[in-house]
């Protein structure tokens, strides 16, 4: 009946900063891309991380 599902995103590295607040580089388990992840008082976001070259950074 209930069936375990696959995690989508896992967690690669965290950081805190100022106290208030985190960094979190997140992957996507079905397509290796990465995304940088800021939470703190003034809100939160998301965004794929890129390269040096303005290319995604992904995970093979």
């Amino acid at each position: 009946m209930f069936e375990k599902k696959e995690k989508r995103f896992n967690v690669k590295e965290a950081e805190s900063y100022s106290g208030s607040g985190t960094i979190r580089i997140i992957v996507d388990t079905k397509t290796g891309v990465n995304y940088i992840m800021t939470e703190g008082v003034g809100g939160s976001s998301i965004t794929p991380l890129l390269d040096s070259n303005g290319n995604a950074v992904i995970d093979n």
